[in-house]
């Protein structure tokens, strides 16, 4: 391929990579710019096979190999995977893609040996610190997101010395392989920032997890564009730096709507104070209801507002939530749905829940623009959600979420909580509205118990 027309695809592949990441930013255009990006991604990984720069091209083969096993197990894994099983599958291609930056670099330093210039040794170096971490880093939060270990945060005496040591060590060992070079101590490198990747996410809670998904993807945009230096390849720098960038932005947003500093996020639980325990024995009294005055309540209101939470998407309810807000607005109520910024296990995880059911847009409001009207809202139907609505954010200082804004539910005349259990959210804590007077809990299956207040909705 002539070199002009190959540099004119990469830069038509760069300017689909800009579109995609636009078409992103809005959930009417979110579908088309995943589908820009994806061609895009395409274009980019055939071109490779007929750059002019390449003199050798002996490992064809196995690259058609990779790739044809990466399809074969990838597309079955995203056409399969659950809606409340998406954020582990982003933390884990997160993880992936900066392993595969690290391993890259690795491999591309040592077939450089002694003709790697200082430029590409930093950018080496840099890529196996970050990527490794990203890597390591990204499968405890699929841990925690898979409930495969504790979602509360881990710490241990004296932990936070221990992780400022390993990261000392990491950038130490980076010193000693940009004056020395060689193969070990670029190994030692990897196994320290590893390491270290895992102490640094172990102490952050549930809560929290989805902004740390969103750094790591940050520093993943940053390996892919370090290797992309190293490898000579304008389109991953520009890929990585779009990524990077943009993660960086996300998760910058994603700290100021949980009212922390990203470093509370990160290393709050070493200063938090330990949560007094119940007594044991103790029980609180709750108030239950049927579907039938669940719907009596909705049927008699003005305005209701329904907050999505994790527990939607479990049940996947999603459908069911939307019949029942149509089935309510033919009776002259006023229908919106509160949209939290970090509900459920990803940014926007609700938003995509809901898109699939094809809610109107118009009826999803964030929070800031939500609160305000809660004290003229009726009645406020919370499906699977207790995090994002717990009053603790504002009462109790130390608990997890303190600080982080919530969704002012307890202002509205009525709260209708449905609820599998009287189990707490992915933070670990208790919810006190559970208790209000106000309150009415209707336990069982979100799906199920929706369909039995639609019915009932139907008959009055």
């Amino acid at each position: 391929m002539n070199s002009n027309l190959y540099a004119l695809i990469g830069l038509v592949v760069a300017i689909s990579f800009i579109m995609a990441l636009k078409g992103l930013s809005a959930p009417k255009t979110a579908r088309r710019g995943n589908l820009i990006g994806a061609v895009g991604a395409t274009v980019a990984t055939i071109i490779v096979f007929f750059d002019p720069a390449i003199e050798e091209r002996n490992n064809t083969l196995l690259i058609i190999g990779a790739i044809a096993f990466g399809v074969i197990v990838g597309v079955p894994a995203a056409r399969r995977i659950q809606m409340t099983q998406m954020p582990q599958l982003v933390a884990l291609f997160n993880g992936v893609g900066g392993g595969a930056a690290a391993l890259v670099a690795i491999v591309e330093y040592l077939h450089l040996g002694d003709e790697a210039s200082a430029g590409e040794v930093l950018a080496t170096v840099f890529t196996v610190l970050v990527g490794s971490v990203s890597f390591s880093g990204s499968v405890v939060t699929f841990l925690k997101l898979q409930e495969l270990m504790t979602t509360r945060p881990v710490v241990f005496p004296g932990g936070r010395f221990v992780i400022a040591a390993t990261l000392a060590g990491a950038i130490g060992t980076s010193g000693w392989v940009i004056a020395s070079g060689g193969t070990t101590p670029l190994l030692v490198l990897a196994g320290l920032s590893l390491l270290f990747g895992v102490l640094f996410v172990l102490p952050v809670g549930g809560a929290d997890v989805p902004i740390v998904i969103s750094l790591l993807n940050a520093f993943t945009g940053l390996t892919v564009a370090a290797s992309g230096y190293v490898l000579q390849s304008t389109l991953l720098i520009v890929a990585g730096t779009l990524v990077g960038a943009s993660g960086t932005i996300l998760t910058r947003k994603m700290a100021d709507a949980m009212g922390r500093s990203l470093f509370g996020t990160l290393f709050g639980a070493f200063t938090a104070k330990p949560q007094a325990a119940a007594e044991a024995g103790e029980t609180r009294p709750v108030k239950s209801g049927s579907p039938d005055d669940v719907a009596i309540l909705l049927n008699y209101a003005q305005r209701v507002v329904i907050v999505p939470g994790f527990g939607l998407a479990v049940a996947q309810a999603q459908h069911t939530v939307r019949e029942l807000a149509d089935l309510l607005a033919e009776k002259g109520v006023e229908v919106a749905y509160g949209i939290h910024p970090v509900a459920g296990r990803m940014p926007g995880h609700m938003n995509v829940l809901l898109a699939e059911a094809n809610v109107p847009y118009e009826q999803l409001v964030e929070m800031e623009e939500i609160n305000p009207t809660f004290p003229q809202t009726d009645v406020v139907l919370v499906v699977g959600a207790n995090d994002v609505v717990n009053p603790a954010a504002k009462t109790t200082p130390g608990c997890p979420i303190y600080g982080m804004p919530i969704l002012d539910v307890a202002s509205a005349g009525n709260v209708i909580f449905l609820k599998r259990s009287m189990r707490p959210g992915f933070a670990g804590i208790e919810n006190d509205l559970l208790y209000d007077a106000k309150t009415t809990l209707l336990f069982g299956d979100a799906k199920d118990s929706l369909t039995k207040v639609v019915n009932a909705l139907k008959a009055l």
